[in-house]
C-alpha cells in the first residue's frame, strides 16, 4: 500500500520540490540582499532594547523609512505566498479520492484485499506527513526571509500577512487545506468541484479566523496618555495596535483612528483652545488598543492547534465518507 501510494503521488512530490527548489532560488538572493541593507543603514542598533538619544532616534527612523521605500513591493511577493497552503490542498488533497472515485479505479483498489478504511489511513497519513515536512521547511525558510521586513515594520511578526508566512502556523494552514481537500472529494466525488470548494472553503475559514478570532486570542492591553504633552509615548515595535481614537473624560469616542497632541498651556498657536475644532471635554485623551508583541509564539500556537483541530474533524469525516462510497 505505501509503494503503490508512493507510485501514485511521485510526479506530484516531484514538480512540488521542482516548484520549492525555484521558489529558494528566488527568495533567497533578495532575503541577503534584505540582511545586507538592513546592516549597512545600521538599523540592528535600532531594534535593541535599549534607550536611545533623540538623534540617535531620529536616524533610525529615516534608516527605516529608507529600508520601507526600497522594499515595500515585496509586500506583493508576500501576498503571493500565502497561497502555497492552499495549492498544496488544490493538488495534493482535493486528487487524492476524487480522482480514484471519478476515474472508478477506487472499485479496483478496495477489491485487492486492501480494506476502505486501511487504505484512507494509509493515504491520508503519508500525504499529511509529507504535507507537515513540506510545510515545516516552508515555515522556517520564510521565518528567515521576512525577518528583516518584521524587524523594520511598526507592527513586527503580528502584522497581517506576515504573520501568516512564517513559525508554525503554515503547518497548521497546510494540513488543514490538505484535509479540506481530501473531505470535498468525499463528498462531491469529481476534482474540478472539489478543488473549487477547496479553495472557497480555505479563504473563508482562514479570513474569518484572521479577522474575527485571531485579534482576541488573549485580552488586549490598552494604553492612555493626555493629549496635552511634549510628546506622545510610542508603543514597543513590534505591538499590533488592533484600535486607537480620542475620548473624552467619560469614556466617550470622540474621533476613531485618529490622535493629536496639543503643546503645555492646551492653546495652538491661533489661541484657540487645542481640540476645540473636535468637540473635545476638559479631561479627553488618547487611547490605543493593542497586543503585545511577546505574544507572538502563543498566538502561533493558537491558531495552529486551531486549524490542526478542524484537520482532525475533516479527515474523521473523510475516512467515514469512504467507507459509504459506492
Amino acid at each position: 500500500m505505501i509503494w503503490l501510494t508512493w507510485r501514485q503521488h511521485r510526479k506530484q512530490a516531484f514538480y512540488t520540490l521542482l516548484g520549492f527548489a525555484a521558489l529558494a532560488a528566488l527568495l533567497v538572493p533578495i532575503g541577503l540582499s534584505m540582511r545586507n541593507t538592513f546592516a549597512d543603514l545600521g538599523l540592528a542598533d535600532c531594534i535593541r532594547p535599549i534607550t536611545l538619544s533623540e538623534a540617535a532616534m531620529q536616524t533610525c527612523d529615516a534608516g527605516f523609512r529608507r529600508f520601507s521605500d526600497q522594499y515595500d513591493s515585496l509586500n506583493l511577493v508576500a501576498v503571493l505566498l500565502i497561497t502555497l497552503p492552499v495549492l498544496v490542498g488544490l493538488f495534493w488533497g482535493a486528487p487524492l479520492v476524487a480522482r480514484e472515485v471519478e476515474q472508478g479505479t477506487h472499485r479496483f483498489v478496495w477489491t485487492q484485499g486492501v480494506g476502505r478504511t486501511r487504505w484512507a489511513l494509509v493515504k491520508f497519513g503519508l500525504v499529511g506527513t509529507a504535507a507537515v515536512l513540506l510545510a515545516a521547511c516552508y515555515g522556517l525558510g520564510m521565518s528567515w526571509w521576512v525577518e528583516p521586513l518584521t524587524q523594520a515594520a511598526h507592527e513586527g511578526r503580528l502584522g497581517m500577512i506576515v504573520f501568516d508566512l512564517q513559525g508554525v502556523v503554515p503547518i497548521g494552514y497546510t494540513i488543514f487545506a490538505v484535509a479540506l481537500g481530501v473531505f470535498a472529494g468525499t463528498v462531491w466525488k469529481r476534482m474540478l468541484p472539489a478543488m473549487g470548494i477547496t479553495l472557497a472553503g480555505f479563504i473563508g475559514v482562514r479570513a474569518a479566523v484572521e479577522i474575527l478570532a485571531r485579534p482576541h486570542y488573549q485580552p488586549a492591553r490598552t494604553q492612555t496618555f493626555p493629549i496635552e504633552g511634549d510628546g506622545i509615548p510610542e508603543l514597543s515595535r513590534g505591538d499590533w495596535v488592533l484600535s486607537m481614537g480620542i475620548r473624552n473624560a467619560d469614556g466617550t469616542m470622540v474621533a476613531e483612528n485618529a490622535r493629536i497632541q496639543c503643546p503645555p498651556g492646551g492653546r495652538g498657536p491661533d489661541g484657540r483652545v487645542c481640540g476645540a475644532e473636535l468637540g473635545l471635554d476638559p479631561g479627553a485623551y488618547n487611547w490605543q488598543l493593542y497586543q503585545p508583541a511577546d505574544r507572538f509564539w502563543l498566538f502561533q500556537g493558537i491558531e495552529t492547534g486551531i486549524f490542526v483541530a478542524l484537520a482532525v474533524l475533516l479527515l474523521y469525516f473523510a475516512v467515514r465518507r469512504v467507507r459509504r462510497i459506492a
